[in-house]
């Protein structure tokens, strides 16, 4: 068997950023075959998605991408602010974008066995993101996407890498590219009022009820007189109107122009807003809170156990 040096060892390191002892085993295994040795490491690599799938992602980044008629937005998650800064990391977010934009994926299911080839993986998307996980040494997740291919203009708007927007309309670009950073800005969850989820104007309105039900048995307790059922029921009913119209894109107040809703912006410039999406990295997922010293000793003892 022909000697392992150094050189062959980081040469291998290089082409896969798997680590020295790692490189050196597979060089081992392939009696000095670089190219065999490199598809050892693949299928360890590849071993440690299973490993990391259950580690919760709820770092990452939004990525946008248009094409033609088409627009769309995803959202791919990884565990630390550090590696979504990572370039490997970034480069799949884009490339997965630009697939949902060209491609039409119908869920994530049919986005994952896509094309796609990068860093040395592939040929599918989920086959790069396995590879990517093995590589990086974090879970790598593609969250969620939203496409709109339906004739309409697009505009959209990325506040870093942490939060984006894209906006269907018809009208005056500069408006539409306003309205995209207001919603990054404002965070509405609808169009309109009406389009409001029930289920969050249902959590309003048992808010609203609650918060008149103690005012009630403080005004009781205070010896003060105590609200009609009827002045209750409207106190809760503004409540609610209240907040739909804090929540609903028309409905707000310009940030640019706070004189004015953005209704009337838009209705001054000629534009229609006939929808939009807003992705916010790590919206809505529970974030781990380990403690870092106990993280640590799992980590060393992990490795002696190798």
């Amino acid at each position: 068997m022909p000697a392992i040096t150094a050189s062959m060892v980081g040469a291998l390191r290089a082409k896969t950023d798997a680590p020295m002892m790692e490189c050196k085993k597979a060089l081992t295994e392939a009696d000095g075959d670089m190219e065999r040795a490199e598809e050892i490491l693949r299928v360890k690599l590849g071993s440690k998605a299973g490993k990391a799938s259950s580690r919760i992602t709820a770092e990452g980044v939004v990525a946008a991408a248009t094409a033609d008629a088409a627009g769309a937005l995803v959202e791919v998650n990884c565990e630390t602010d550090f590696v979504s800064k990572n370039d490997d990391f970034l480069a799949f977010a884009n490339a997965v974008a630009e697939l949902v934009a060209t491609r039409d994926p119908a869920n994530l299911e049919a986005l994952a066995v896509l094309p796609l080839s990068q860093a040395g993986f592939g040929p599918t998307v989920e086959d790069v993101r396995k590879g990517l996980i093995g590589k990086i040494g974090e879970n790598v997740s593609v969250r969620r996407f939203k496409r709109y291919a339906g004739g309409a203009k697009l505009a959209r708007y990325l506040h870093g890498t942490r939060i984006g927007v894209l906006v269907e309309y018809a009208g005056d670009d500069v408006a539409a590219k306003d309205v995209a950073m207001h919603v990054a800005a404002m965070k509405p969850v609808a169009l309109s009022s009406a389009e409001v989820p029930s289920t969050l104007v249902d959590k309003e309105r048992s808010v609203a009820t609650l918060k008149a039900a103690e005012d009630a048995e403080k005004a009781k307790a205070e010896g003060k007189p105590v609200q009609s059922a009827e002045i209750v029921a409207k106190r809760v009913d503004g409540a609610v109107q209240k907040f739909l119209k804090e929540v609903s894109l028309f409905n707000q107040s310009f940030v640019k122009n706070d004189k004015q809703t953005v209704k009337q912006m838009l209705d001054a410039s000629g534009t229609t807003i006939h929808g939009f999406t807003l992705y916010v990295v790590g919206e809505g997922i529970e974030k781990r809170s380990d403690d870092f010293a106990a993280e640590v000793a799992a980590q060393v003892a992990a490795a002696k156990a190798q």
